[in-house]
Protein backbone atom coordinates (compact mmCIF):
# COMPACT_ATOMS: atom_id res chain seq x y z
CA UNK A 1 0.00 0.00 0.00
CA UNK A 2 1.52 3.30 -0.78
CA UNK A 3 2.23 5.69 1.71
CA UNK A 4 0.19 9.19 1.90
CA UNK A 5 2.33 12.20 0.94
CA UNK A 6 1.93 13.68 4.51
CA UNK A 7 3.86 10.03 5.39
CA UNK A 8 6.53 10.44 2.95
CA UNK A 9 7.52 14.02 3.93
CA UNK A 10 7.39 12.90 7.91
CA UNK A 11 10.15 10.40 6.83
CA UNK A 12 12.14 12.50 4.82
CA UNK A 13 12.17 15.03 7.82
CA UNK A 14 13.25 12.03 10.42
CA UNK A 15 15.51 10.81 8.41
CA UNK A 16 17.82 13.72 7.94
CA UNK A 17 17.44 14.30 11.70
CA UNK A 18 18.39 10.93 12.43
CA UNK A 19 21.24 11.34 10.01
CA UNK A 20 20.26 8.14 7.39
CA UNK A 21 21.77 9.48 3.78
CA UNK A 22 20.71 5.75 2.50
CA UNK A 23 17.33 6.30 3.81
CA UNK A 24 16.84 9.67 2.80
CA UNK A 25 17.48 8.97 -0.93
CA UNK A 26 15.11 5.98 -0.59
CA UNK A 27 11.98 7.97 0.73
CA UNK A 28 12.70 10.56 -1.99
CA UNK A 29 12.54 8.21 -4.77
CA UNK A 30 9.59 6.75 -3.07
CA UNK A 31 8.19 10.31 -3.64
CA UNK A 32 9.19 10.80 -7.18
CA UNK A 33 7.75 7.14 -7.60
CA UNK A 34 4.46 8.23 -6.47
CA UNK A 35 4.52 11.33 -8.62
CA UNK A 36 4.57 13.28 -5.60
CA UNK A 37 5.58 17.56 -5.52
CA UNK A 38 8.80 17.96 -5.26
CA UNK A 39 9.24 21.12 -4.13
CA UNK A 40 6.50 20.56 -1.13
CA UNK A 41 9.26 17.37 -0.70
CA UNK A 42 11.94 19.49 0.07
CA UNK A 43 9.98 22.39 1.86
CA UNK A 44 7.99 20.23 3.97
CA UNK A 45 10.56 16.59 4.45
CA UNK A 46 14.01 17.90 3.75
CA UNK A 47 13.80 21.04 4.93
CA UNK A 48 11.82 20.89 8.26
CA UNK A 49 14.64 18.11 8.86
CA UNK A 50 17.26 20.27 8.88
CA UNK A 51 15.41 23.03 11.12
CA UNK A 52 14.92 20.18 14.17
CA UNK A 53 18.73 19.57 13.15
CA UNK A 54 19.43 23.01 13.52
CA UNK A 55 17.13 23.22 17.36
CA UNK A 56 18.80 20.32 18.51
CA UNK A 57 22.21 21.97 18.15
CA UNK A 58 21.31 25.24 19.42
CA UNK A 59 20.29 22.66 22.56
CA UNK A 60 23.45 21.71 22.47
CA UNK A 61 22.13 18.19 22.22
CA UNK A 62 23.52 17.74 18.85
CA UNK A 63 27.13 19.28 17.58
CA UNK A 64 29.06 20.25 14.56
CA UNK A 65 29.32 16.53 13.60
CA UNK A 66 26.01 15.71 14.02
CA UNK A 67 24.98 18.54 12.42
CA UNK A 68 26.80 17.93 9.18
CA UNK A 69 25.65 14.74 8.72
CA UNK A 70 22.44 15.65 9.04
CA UNK A 71 23.25 17.85 6.06
CA UNK A 72 24.58 14.94 3.76
CA UNK A 73 21.43 13.22 4.33
CA UNK A 74 19.22 16.49 3.09
CA UNK A 75 21.70 17.02 0.21
CA UNK A 76 21.30 13.03 -0.79
CA UNK A 77 17.77 14.00 -1.07
CA UNK A 78 18.16 17.04 -2.51
CA UNK A 79 20.16 14.91 -5.82
CA UNK A 80 17.11 13.18 -6.24
CA UNK A 81 14.67 15.58 -6.03
CA UNK A 82 16.11 18.67 -7.53
CA UNK A 83 15.41 16.94 -11.60
CA UNK A 84 12.09 16.87 -10.44
CA UNK A 85 11.44 20.70 -9.35
CA UNK A 86 8.79 22.69 -11.05
CA UNK A 87 10.20 26.10 -11.96
CA UNK A 88 8.40 28.86 -12.46
CA UNK A 89 8.79 30.13 -16.11
CA UNK A 90 8.54 33.81 -15.48
CA UNK A 91 11.16 35.36 -13.59
CA UNK A 92 10.30 37.14 -10.40
CA UNK A 93 13.34 39.40 -10.03
CA UNK A 94 17.14 38.94 -9.09
CA UNK A 95 18.69 38.02 -5.86
CA UNK A 96 21.59 38.23 -4.70
CA UNK A 97 23.02 36.04 -1.73
CA UNK A 98 24.90 34.76 1.05
CA UNK A 99 26.11 34.11 4.52
CA UNK A 100 27.96 37.43 5.92
CA UNK A 101 31.65 37.47 7.11
CA UNK A 102 32.97 35.74 9.46
CA UNK A 103 30.72 32.79 9.17
CA UNK A 104 31.22 29.80 7.19
CA UNK A 105 27.93 27.80 7.78
CA UNK A 106 26.15 27.67 4.59
CA UNK A 107 23.50 24.89 4.55
CA UNK A 108 20.52 27.15 5.47
CA UNK A 109 21.67 29.37 2.67
CA UNK A 110 21.69 26.52 0.20
CA UNK A 111 18.56 25.68 0.87
CA UNK A 112 17.08 29.37 0.40
CA UNK A 113 18.78 29.16 -2.89
CA UNK A 114 17.32 26.36 -4.17
CA UNK A 115 13.81 27.32 -3.23
CA UNK A 116 14.10 31.04 -4.52
CA UNK A 117 15.24 29.80 -7.88
CA UNK A 118 12.23 27.10 -8.07
CA UNK A 119 10.52 29.96 -7.30
CA UNK A 120 11.76 32.14 -10.30
CA UNK A 121 14.13 34.13 -8.79
CA UNK A 122 17.31 34.69 -10.43
CA UNK A 123 20.09 34.25 -7.86
CA UNK A 124 23.58 35.56 -7.72
CA UNK A 125 25.17 32.62 -4.77
CA UNK A 126 28.21 34.86 -3.27
CA UNK A 127 29.10 31.34 -0.22
CA UNK A 128 29.82 31.86 2.49
CA UNK A 129 31.97 34.25 4.46
CA UNK A 130 31.00 37.36 2.24
CA UNK A 131 31.83 40.77 3.28
CA UNK A 132 29.22 43.51 3.63
CA UNK A 133 31.02 45.89 0.75
CA UNK A 134 31.00 42.02 -1.48
CA UNK A 135 27.11 42.05 -1.21
CA UNK A 136 26.40 46.10 -2.05
CA UNK A 137 29.02 45.83 -5.59
CA UNK A 138 27.42 42.88 -6.60
CA UNK A 139 24.01 43.67 -6.11
CA UNK A 140 24.75 46.90 -8.15
CA UNK A 141 26.92 45.37 -10.63
CA UNK A 142 24.01 42.92 -11.63
CA UNK A 143 20.98 45.22 -10.78
CA UNK A 144 19.55 42.70 -8.35
CA UNK A 145 16.31 43.90 -6.71
CA UNK A 146 17.11 41.79 -3.23
CA UNK A 147 20.14 41.39 -0.93
CA UNK A 148 19.87 38.55 1.28
CA UNK A 149 21.87 38.47 4.22
CA UNK A 150 22.41 34.45 6.11
CA UNK A 151 24.09 33.35 9.35
CA UNK A 152 24.58 30.89 12.18
CA UNK A 153 26.26 32.87 14.59
CA UNK A 154 25.34 35.80 17.04
CA UNK A 155 28.84 36.96 16.46
CA UNK A 156 28.49 37.87 12.85
CA UNK A 157 25.14 39.66 13.08
CA UNK A 158 26.61 42.99 13.17
CA UNK A 159 27.70 42.38 9.64
CA UNK A 160 24.14 42.62 8.32
CA UNK A 161 24.01 45.98 9.52
CA UNK A 162 26.86 46.99 7.78
CA UNK A 163 25.18 46.26 4.54
CA UNK A 164 22.05 48.26 4.82
CA UNK A 165 24.46 51.13 6.56
CA UNK A 166 26.47 51.49 3.47
CA UNK A 167 23.48 51.19 1.39
CA UNK A 168 22.31 53.87 3.29
CA UNK A 169 26.35 55.50 3.02
CA UNK A 170 25.97 55.41 -0.90
CA UNK A 171 22.61 57.03 -1.23
CA UNK A 172 21.07 53.71 -3.16
CA UNK A 173 19.04 52.34 -0.15
CA UNK A 174 15.93 52.43 -1.99
CA UNK A 175 17.08 50.46 -4.84
CA UNK A 176 17.50 47.70 -3.19
CA UNK A 177 14.99 45.60 0.04
CA UNK A 178 17.38 43.63 2.19
CA UNK A 179 16.44 40.35 3.50
CA UNK A 180 17.47 38.46 6.95
CA UNK A 181 17.32 34.98 8.25
CA UNK A 182 19.73 32.33 10.14
CA UNK A 183 19.28 30.93 13.79
CA UNK A 184 20.06 33.77 15.63
CA UNK A 185 18.16 36.31 13.98
CA UNK A 186 14.94 37.55 14.69
CA UNK A 187 11.86 39.88 13.51
CA UNK A 188 13.09 42.87 15.90
CA UNK A 189 16.85 42.12 15.02
CA UNK A 190 15.59 43.27 11.30
CA UNK A 191 13.59 46.07 12.05
CA UNK A 192 16.46 47.50 14.04
CA UNK A 193 18.79 47.30 11.41
CA UNK A 194 16.94 48.78 9.17
CA UNK A 195 16.09 45.39 7.11
CA UNK A 196 12.95 44.86 5.07
CA UNK A 197 11.89 41.69 5.38
CA UNK A 198 12.73 38.23 7.66
CA UNK A 199 12.34 34.69 7.52
CA UNK A 200 12.46 31.96 9.63
CA UNK A 201 12.66 29.22 7.16
CA UNK A 202 13.76 28.74 3.20
CA UNK A 203 10.52 28.28 2.22
CA UNK A 204 8.95 31.09 4.28
CA UNK A 205 11.93 33.35 2.51
CA UNK A 206 10.51 32.60 -1.22
CA UNK A 207 7.01 34.45 0.45
CA UNK A 208 8.85 37.19 1.66
CA UNK A 209 10.82 37.75 -1.38
CA UNK A 210 7.69 37.98 -3.64
CA UNK A 211 5.84 40.46 -0.96
CA UNK A 212 9.17 42.77 -1.05
CA UNK A 213 8.39 42.87 -4.94
CA UNK A 214 4.93 43.46 -4.79
CA UNK A 215 5.97 46.53 -2.71
CA UNK A 216 4.16 45.80 0.61
CA UNK A 217 5.10 48.22 3.30
CA UNK A 218 6.83 47.55 6.37
CA UNK A 219 9.39 44.65 7.83
CA UNK A 220 8.22 41.50 6.19
CA UNK A 221 7.78 38.92 8.45
CA UNK A 222 6.71 34.96 7.35
CA UNK A 223 7.57 32.97 10.69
Amino acid sequence: MAKSKEELFRELSESVVEMEEERTVKVAEEVVRQGEDAYEAIEKGLSHGMERAGQLFEEEEYFIPELLMCSDAMYAGLDVLKPHLKRTGEKKGRVVIGVIEGDTHDIGKNMVRIMLETGGFEVTDLGRDVPPRRFVDTAKEIDADIIALSTLMTTTMDGMGKVVKILEEEQIRAGFKVMVGGGPISPGFAKRIGADGYAVNAAEAVKVAKRLLEGVGGVQVVA
